[in-house]
């Protein structure tokens, strides 16, 4: 009989592919609010409620669940929308296991390499590289000390964390989103261009799920990056690359970004080296270990 794998935020594009990575040896359950398929439970954070039966018979848990934070402009109710979507989520769903009495055989919860800060420096961030002091590390060290708890509390016998860079995918996200400007002729880059911009293709970043899921009892914390360090021009450029266009407008000044998006600018405008050499180290091999040849897996078909 199949492992069950329980996996939240249905609803984004990560959970979607992962299942289609996992159901030929997992059986695939997820947690949503709206519920449309047999192996879909509902689950609803305002009225702290799970359907019991999500719960039954469950091995692993990936906690995917979050609000984007690049949507929507960063005000008081949003910020706590993205927090609350990450951290109570995990409290619920912790709370519901122990009332249950379930005891799961490991946790593992997306995080983002936002944890160390939104910063441009010359600092090359691994694992064990401190918390950084902005609201989004804020919010990723308190998402992370949530998932710690299943462990602590003896209700996961393993508890792994996956800090996650941005994400490159047909199927939305960052990327989409930087590739329509630049097809029309009015891509450029960003402030001065020189902040990192840590990636990831959405294949290795499901196979490095999949990979913690079955090395078993593992309790760690990794960062899902690509091991090339691209900046921002340098992104930008390649996309041009891979869709037959030439940037020729100037940078967008940082001040223009910050009237646009306010306090989230800080997102398009710092970035730092962040490495990936731990999972490596522990026998994982990246497919797409380079910018051009993820941008032309994703891109080139759609040209």
């Amino acid at each position: 009989m199949k492992q069950v794998v329980l996996i939240t935020g249905a609803n984004g594009m990560l959970a979607k592919h992962l299942e289609k990575l996992l159901m030929n040896k997992y059986s695939i359950r997820f947690l949503t609010r709206n519920v449309t398929q047999d192996n879909e439970y509902f689950w609803d954070l305002e009225t702290k409620y799970i359907d019991p039966k999500a719960l039954m018979g469950v091995h692993y848990i990936i906690h995917l669940a979050g609000s984007s934070i690049a949507n929507k402009r960063w005000n008081e109710k949003r910020k706590h929308t993205i927090l609350s979507s990450r951290v109570d989520s995990s409290y619920l769903l912790l709370e519901e296991l122990k009332k249950h009495q379930i005891k799961i055989e490991g946790f593992i919860s997306a995080s983002a390499i936002g944890f160390y800060g939104t910063t441009t420096t010359d600092t090359i961030f691994n694992e064990e590289s401190p918390k950084g002091s902005d609201y989004l590390s804020t919010v990723c060290s308190k998402w992370e000390h949530a998932a710690h708890l299943f462990k602590s509390e003896d209700v996961a016998a393993s508890v792994s964390v996956v800090r996650i860079g941005i994400i490159l995918s047909e199927n939305g996200g960052a990327l989409l989103k930087m590739v329509q400007p630049i097809k029309y002729g009015f891509g450029s880059g960003i402030g001065k261009g020189n902040q990192y911009m840590p990636w990831i293709h959405i294949q290795d970043l499901s196979e490095i799920f999949k990979f913690i899921l079955e090395k078993k009892q593992i309790n760690e914390t990794f960062n899902a990056v690509s091991p090339e360090h691209t900046t921002n021009i340098e992104f930008t450029k390649k996309i041009a690359k891979a869709v037959n266009r030439k940037i020729i407008l100037p940078n967008i000044p940082a001040f223009i970004m910050k009237i646009l998006f306010g306090e989230m600018a800080i997102l398009l405008l710092k970035g730092s080296r962040v490495s990936s050499e731990k999972i490596v180290k522990k026998g994982f091999k990246f497919k797409y270990e380079n910018l051009d040849t993820a941008l032309n897996n994703i891109l080139k078909p759609n040209n």
